[in-house]
């Protein structure tokens, strides 16, 4: 003989019992978990925020800069803009980082226009910025000797 175990159906009679008992109990309760719910949300909001900062590699203050559906090639091409600018403040390669902060701002200007674009097109564009900046950065990494 074996052990079955049923799960309870929810049917309308169920149903109906379950919120009348939340009408009598929902108003003793709901004082005292109400704290209790509006910090749980608020801490898995900020887990969520964390991880995806973390995923973007951004600082977690950054990340309302890198939303949408470009906000991961957002933050790859502030990325490279950094650098650049670290290599145009040491007057090293100046017309390498001239010519590649021009593609930047270009790429820069695909990704926005991309963002209202129907899907296909837009995840066509981005799968070309994407090459692009790994075009670059492989081009950067041999200018820094990597």
């Amino acid at each position: 003989m074996s052990a079955t175990k049923r799960t309870p159906r929810i049917n309308p009679r169920n149903a109906k019992n379950a919120v009348a008992v939340a009408k009598v109990i929902g108003p003793a309760v709901a004082p005292v978990l109400l704290p209790f719910a509006a910090k749980a949300a608020a801490t898995l909001r900020s887990l969520k925020d964390n991880r995806r900062a973390h995923k973007l590699g951004i600082p977690v203050d950054d990340l309302a800069k890198f939303s949408g559906k470009g906000g991961a090639l957002h933050a790859r091409i502030a990325g490279l803009a950094e650098v650049l600018q670290e290599l145009k403040d040491r007057g090293k390669d100046t017309e390498f980082v001239a010519e590649t902060s021009d593609t930047l701002a270009k790429l820069t200007s695909a990704v926005r226009a991309a963002e209202r674009m129907p899907t296909a097109k837009r995840r066509a564009v981005h799968k070309a910025v994407a090459t692009e900046l790994d075009h670059l950065e492989q081009r950067l990494l041999h200018k820094l000797g990597i």
